[in-house]
């Protein structure tokens, strides 16, 4: 019988986080200790580490998602244990798990088999409170809006244009589109407002973006919340909150360090979507690994035409980061499924359905080219790949001068990423990397939207109808410098989840665009992709409970 995860996680060997603190340099007073085996990172060690990073940044993406799984989080962990298993001292840095994903369809985000961070439950279920600090921060926000609507309203706020919603780390549909202030005068102004999900909240994005305390609490001050009557632009500083938003995140904002099974360190902190969101853990924990270690492994969320485009045009391009490397993960699972084969028909041998969804992981290594970066496929194997199918994998990538590398690290751990680790090091000190974004910070909002979509997607056009297309305007005027993050559904090139492969000719049809003032960047909706997920007919949660010695089960 096939042991979980968490059966796994739980039979670690985990050592004190002072010992693996230590390993790295870090002295234990800079640990605000989470108990033994985690804890948070003061700000003068960190301050003194982020000034001077010297180790080499390696980006981990993957294939468009299938039902199938593909890896990309227990890939990182892997390569990051196999990285120090040859002699390089490595630092792996990823997002902090959602609680929605965790009970809802996903699961956890810790990794799987034995490549993963530890303590397992800790790190999906609350960790270090962090997500709670960021949810407080936005909705302190939105009650000061109100508050300040209802004492007289002396900014003019129109009630109408408040576009600050609230949020929560659950994934709730029922409160996508709701009504407050009902109840009469003592309740508020009645108005239309609504929920997101905590990861794809500004404040996320402009914590995981923001260099320093100082940086954070300007950037916040810049967020948007709407208009007033004049149609003006009101600001959360107007309305005095930034500071005390600031005092919520204070503690949160410190990085979290955790380990491996391997006992190696991991820096775990922050967690946006990379579907609706920019998908990156903070630029703060990724500059202070780089400053400690010789090679940092990240990774960016689900396909890399999502996470990857974001790492590069979003957060590289506001840190000054330059990676060295990247790695795309892919299973033959995956491909298959890419390739038309339904979920139940996976462990059946299909060269065919192999070569046809090969499509889609040709299609992603062709756009690293588009970011100057060299690239490594890391194909995640399953007992049931036949090596025919391997062969498959490693054809289409010779045909296009790229290395498939067998890895075995969720069986093996770092000993089953060794070959990959390898592949990484002789790439990234190469020198071949000329590291660059996809466009312009002049390129005009539509043209960047467009490049995104023809480039990186496959589409001919993107459309809009026309209250978009004015907005699309109205922002170039004072935020045409922004990059831009694109929010659509993670299954496809395109905005149809159906649409796998590697789909041509399609359109990007865009549903709305939001300013994140703060966070520096426009937020593109398109399609039917929500900033408030629902829970599947059969949530995850449903088998998640205590057993008799008070311990998780059913959390995967």
């Amino acid at each position: 019988m096939q042991r979980s995860d968490i059966d796994i996680a739980r039979e670690a060997n985990l050592e004190n986080i002072a010992k693996v603190g230590e390993r790295l340099g870090i002295p234990e007073q800079a640990l605000l200790r989470y108990g033994h085996h985690k804890a948070k990172i003061d700000y003068d060690f960190i301050a003194a580490k982020t000034a001077e990073p010297t180790g080499k940044l390696i980006l981990v993406t993957a294939v468009s998602p299938t039902p199938a799984g593909e890896g990309k989080t227990t890939t990182t962990i892997g390569l990051g244990d196999a990285l120090n298993r040859i002699g390089k001292r490595t630092v792996i840095c990823l997002r902090e798990p959602s609680l929605g994903p965790c009970f809802g369809m996903k699961g956890g985000a810790a990794g799987g088999g034995y490549a993963q961070v530890v303590p397992m439950e800790d790190i999906n279920l609350h960790f270090t409170g962090d997500f709670h600090a960021i949810g407080a921060a936005h909705n302190l926000l939105a009650a000061l809006i109100d508050n300040h609507i209802h004492w007289g309203n002396a900014l003019g706020i129109d009630p109408r244009r408040v576009q600050w919603r609230r949020v929560m780390d659950m994934n709730e549909r029922a409160l996508r589109h709701i009504n407050i202030g009902l109840g009469g005068a003592t309740h508020g102004v009645p108005r239309e407002s609504g929920f997101d999900i905590t990861v794809a909240s500004e404040i996320m994005a402009i914590f995981c973006l923001s260099n320093n305390l100082e940086e954070l609490q300007e950037n916040l001050g810049r967020i948007v919340i709407g208009q007033n009557f004049d149609g003006e632009p009101v600001q959360a500083s107007d309305l005095d909150a930034n500071g005390a938003m600031s005092v919520l995140l204070k503690d949160a904002f410190k990085p979290n360090l955790v380990q491996t099974l391997e006992n190696n360190p991991a820096l775990i902190h922050g967690g946006p979507f990379a579907n609706i969101a920019h998908g990156c853990n903070s630029v703060i924990a990724t500059k202070a690994a780089l400053g400690l270690g010789d090679y940092v492994v990240t990774e960016a969320g689900f396909g890399a035409e999502l996470g990857a485009e974001k790492f590069f045009n979003i957060k590289c391009r506001k840190s000054g980061l330059q990676p060295a490397a990247a790695v795309i993960v892919a299973t033959v699972r995956a491909l298959k499924m890419h390739g038309g084969v339904a979920k139940q028909n996976l462990k059946a041998e299909n060269v065919h359905a192999v070569d046809k969804g090969c499509a889609n992981l040709s299609r992603h290594i062709r756009n690293m080219g588009y970011f100057g970066l060299p690239v490594v496929v890391a194909i995640n194997r399953f007992d049931d790949d036949t090596q025919a199918e391997i062969d498959e994998i490693r054809k289409h990538c010779a045909s296009l001068n790229v290395d498939a590398i067998d890895c075995t690290h969720w069986s093996d751990g770092g000993v089953g990423a060794e070959a990959l680790a390898k592949a990484v090091v002789t790439l990234s000190e190469s020198h071949h990397a000329q590291f660059r974004t996809l466009y312009e910070d002049d390129l005009p909002l539509w043209d960047k939207i467009e490049s995104i979509a023809q480039n990186l997607y496959g589409a001919d056009e993107i459309i809009a109808d026309q209250k978009v297309r004015n907005q699309i305007k109205a922002l170039q005027t004072h935020y045409g410098h922004f990059p831009i993050c694109m929010a659509k559904t993670q299954y496809s090139f395109s905005t149809d989840p159906r649409l796998r492969g590697a789909p041509n000719h399609h359109s990007v049809p865009i549903r709305e665009v939001r300013l994140a003032n703060g966070a520096g960047f426009i937020v593109v909706i398109c399609g039917d992709i929500m900033t408030m997920p629902g829970l599947p007919r059969t949530p995850a949660a449903n088998n998640i409970r205590l057993n008799d010695h008070g311990e998780v089960e059913g959390l995967f």
